[in-house]
């Protein structure tokens, strides 16, 4: 019988060592951690003939013909340089999940920025038309926990790079490409690697949705790239040469000169979830999804989790959290899309990039910034060296509700806005457990 490894005992871990068990594989599955929920875990896998190593870290060794990696291990980490000097193949969960589902078509959704929310609205868009069409990768279920369920219509799954580097097999159906700008960079080392690592998700679709208002895209895609549908919130003739194949007209949104919607039927603020509409339209027109269905999923779509969510209104306050921006240009969109003047809770884990544009956006709506994390001192100098000082050192996401409570009435805010700029994890395992916690402090200090 193969041998197959699995690293990480979280939900893609699981996914990709049942689908390897099921397929015939012995299983062997290992964890760094050795908490009570994880021995649980271990208990239950071992009733299923699935090896549970907890507390372990990986060592290549003879007699291993398949080692399956979660996206969160570097994929140029010297265990998995070793693996594949021995011999061993190496693959992500995504990888995996493809080679169980290459038969059903797929919808593949990366970007810097915008691919969560475009993701979401492709999926309601195609439970309105009664497909069975589950989200999965980097948002919803694990792409493995797809193919151990019944067989879908489509696979809708959303990418990151970090997936996309460990998975050369995919071919999309429809690839669809919402931003790029830099991130990552600790991980993929240069920018050009970054895109190129976008690019070949893209590259391998059979039809591509690519955002016409990016300008990185524009200049930098491949003119080659055949059955490329551009789209844009400028009109039909605004990106020239390009010419779009959605887009907005007249407050509509138009599919190769047909109108689909009103633009208005998408509840969400932001001229980015106008260009997130647009690729979604794009890529359900593309499938042949009729028009009502579309119109319908849009006008019942209530929005994405911890992405401009608005969580309550304390005292004519809104109370927004906005952790899935992760980096400068997503915390900027956040900060632009709201009313002002603005509070904002920022800090974490600092990321690389640009943050030119998110300074700019604080010094313009921003009353008072309260800085949370390891990134918090780091951020102060930068204000400072903008010439802003209208910002406190919170530490704690409680004392940043707490002081927010304080603060809004005096300053006269419009919203209280948790947009961080950072990754989460100095303290917080994701962004969604970051957001969370938002959500229940507000909901704790400030429902009535």
């Amino acid at each position: 019988m193969q041998q197959a490894y699995v690293i990480g005992l979280g939900k893609s871990g699981i996914a990709a060592a049942r689908v390897l068990r099921r397929d015939g594989w012995q299983v062997t599955i290992s964890d760094r951690s050795h908490s009570a929920a994880l021995q649980q875990q271990q208990a239950d896998l071992a009733k299923e003939k699935i090896a549970v190593k907890l507390g372990h870290a990986f060592v290549p060794t003879a007699g291993i013909d398949l080692l399956v990696v979660s996206p969160g291990v570097p994929w140029d980490a010297p265990m998995l340089v070793q693996a594949r000097e021995q011999g061993i193949e190496v693959i992500g969960e995504m990888e995996l999940a493809w080679r169980s589902l290459s038969d059903v078509p797929w919808i593949g959704i990366t970007g810097t920025n915008g691919k969560t929310t475009t993701t979401e609205l492709v999926g309601a868009i195609f439970r309105a038309a009664g497909l069975a069409a589950p989200v999965c990768g980097n948002i919803g279920y694990a792409a493995c926990q797809v193919a151990l369920e019944p067989r879908p219509d489509w696979v809708i799954a959303e990418l990151s790079s970090y997936q996309i580097e460990a998975a050369i097999g995919p071919k999309p159906q429809i690839g669809v490409w919402t931003t790029f700008t830099p991130d990552h960079l600790n991980r993929h080392k240069t920018l050009e690697n970054y895109f190129n690592i976008k690019a070949s998700l893209l590259a391998r679709s059979e039809a591509k949705v690519l955002n016409g208002d990016d300008p990185y895209l524009r200049q930098q895609v491949e003119a080659s790239w055949l059955n490329t549908h551009w789209t844009s919130t400028q009109g039909a003739t605004a990106i020239a040469p390009i010419q779009p194949s959605t887009y907005l007209e007249g407050g509509w949104v138009m599919h190769q000169g047909e109108a689909i919607l009103p633009a208005t039927a998408l509840k969400m603020v932001g001229a980015h979830n106008q260009q997130n509409l647009l690729m979604a339209v794009a890529a359900a027109c593309l499938a042949g999804v009729p028009k009502a269905a579309i119109a319908a999923a849009i006008e019942n779509f209530s929005g994405v989790a911890h992405r401009l969510e608005h969580i309550l209104i304390w005292q004519g306050i809104d109370f927004i959290n906005d952790s899935k921006a992760t980096n400068y240009d997503a915390a900027e969109v956040g900060l632009r899309s709201v009313k002002s003047p603005a509070i904002l809770i920022a800090g974490g884990e600092a990321k690389g990039g640009d943050d030119t544009a998110w300074l700019a956006q604080i010094q313009q709506r921003a009353a008072r910034v309260l800085l949370i994390g390891s990134a918090a001192a780091a951020f102060a100098q930068r204000l400072q060296s903008v010439g802003y000082e209208q910002y406190e050192m919170v530490e704690t996401m409680e004392k940043a509700v707490l002081r927010s409570q304080a603060l809004g009435p005096q300053l006269g805010a419009q919203v209280v806005l948790l947009s961080p700029a950072c990754a989460s994890f100095d303290q917080y395992p994701n962004f969604e457990r970051r957001g969370d916690d938002f959500r229940q402090l507000c909901q704790t200090y400030l429902a009535s």
